[in-house]
């Protein structure tokens, strides 16, 4: 019942006497192919480190970006590492972003942080050994004019190294540069304990906070080339979801149909089963978070025929030991036991096929994911489900009939009768 409610469009609620005493908004959260957004993929220059280090230095550019990302305010972004004809490659997927440019912006800088102080000829500024590599945190904060500015804070080395440099600088500018750049150069009016500054420069509001996430994610550990900027629009997106959707139905359909001409009343349970298993389904996929791409319809889709294959094993072993003459109750007891063997052998190979397309990364994921899940649910819904109900309408003298079960009678009386 709980799976039913968390099926519900906008998930489960509770109304007595049109008052609503509970509601929860759970949705299905849709991937880039169908409610839109970008699609961006950058080449990673790896020549400056060793071979036994690009997988980690992959995974770290993974983590600044998706962090930038999240900071963004893009919802479930996807970061994907990959490699195309030897070279790495990072793609970035951003469902539902309206100002991909911005993004882009935000994604590509490497914002390299360091302070520098003037060199002795007051005619250039010479690099510190304080970098991003101490820094703590920053934050957008407001100056006594309003404008805006960004506390930092440094870490427990860092506030020692920035604590040297003011302290031998007093009275003289110290300057910060952001990839190169000189953002600020304010002068040191006395030695600063404690490892906080402040970041001045002209900028307003918008560019203050994504200095600020570009700070707090820090800075990129290889240089990165775009390489591919792709949009998806929402009216594919939904043309998409139309379109599986209608396959998807037609599909159960006509298994449903099948399944009920050739097996009878054993093809009514397992429809009843289906049902079953489409609930919980949508309902982990909901509570779970997963993400649904094309991909993962077409895993969700292709997970309800194994476990449609998964009833037709179990019903050939139950008519087959109808026909042997043994009782409707150890039939189907019997049917169930001995065609687990070949259900978990095969549903093992699919499992250790769906965890080496989820390793191969890309937008498979979305697939072995959802086939992953439904092969487990298929599963359960057919030894927790099917099984149970066979179980508990055999009892009634109503429902052992061997007609019922696609059998003839009088093949399995000629066998030895019931047993």
């Amino acid at each position: 019942m709980a799976a039913v409610f968390i099926c519900l469009p906008n998930g489960p609620y509770l109304k007595i006497k049109n008052k609503v005493l509970f509601k929860k908004e759970i949705k299905i959260k849709e991937g880039l192919d169908l409610q839109g957004g970008a699609r961006v993929a950058y080449s990673a220059d790896l020549s400056k480190i060793e071979d036994a280090s690009k997988n980690s230095a992959m995974d770290s550019l993974s983590g600044v970006i998706e962090k930038r990302i999240n900071a963004f305010g893009v919802a479930e972004p996807t970061v994907m590492v990959s490699n195309v004809n030897g070279e790495r490659r990072l793609v970035v997927e951003m469902p539902g972003v309206k100002d991909v440019n911005e993004a882009i912006n935000l994604i590509g800088k490497t914002a390299e942080l360091d302070f520098r102080e003037m060199s002795a000829d007051q005619q250039n500024f010479n690099k510190t050994d304080l970098t991003g590599k101490d820094f703590k945190r920053a934050e957008v904060t407001f100056d006594e004019s309003g404008k805006p500015q960004i506390d930092i804070e440094f870490n427990s080395e860092g506030a020692k190294k920035f604590e040297q440099i003011t302290e031998r600088n007093v009275g003289k500018p110290l300057a910060i540069y952001l990839d190169d750049q000189l953002v600020s150069a304010p002068n040191v009016n006395d030695k600063i304990s404690g490892g906080r500054g402040v970041i001045t420069g002209q900028f307003d509001i918008k560019e203050a906070k994504q200095l600020a996430i570009q700070l707090n994610a820090g800075a990129l550990p290889v240089p990165i080339k775009m390489v591919e900027q792709r949009s998806v629009g929402a009216t594919l997106g939904q043309e998409s979801v139309k379109m599986s959707i209608y396959a998807g139905i037609l599909g159960i359909l006509v298994v449903s149909v099948f399944m009920i001409i050739y097996y009878r009343f054993l093809g009514v349970i397992s429809t009843i089963g289906l049902v079953l298993y489409i609930v919980f389904m949508i309902a982990l996929v909901k509570l779970f978070g997963i993400t649904m791409t094309m991909g993962g319809i077409a895993g969700l889709i292709l997970s309800v025929g194994m476990s449609m294959e998964t009833d037709v094993l179990v019903f050939e072993r139950i008519r087959e030991e109808l026909r042997l003459g043994k009782t409707f109750e150890t039939s189907v007891t019997l049917g169930f036991k001995r065609a687990w063997s070949s259900i978990r052998d095969s549903n093992v190979v699919s499992l250790i096929i769906a965890a080496l397309l989820y390793t191969a990364g890309g937008t498979i994921r979305g697939f072995a994911v959802v086939l992953a899940l439904g092969i487990s649910v298929g599963l359960a819904t057919t030894f927790g489900g099917t099984q149970t109900i066979i179980q508990g309408l055999i009892r009634y003298k109503i429902f052992r009939k061997h007609t019922w079960f696609a059998v003839e009678k009088s093949l399995a009386e000629s066998t030895g009768g019931k047993k």
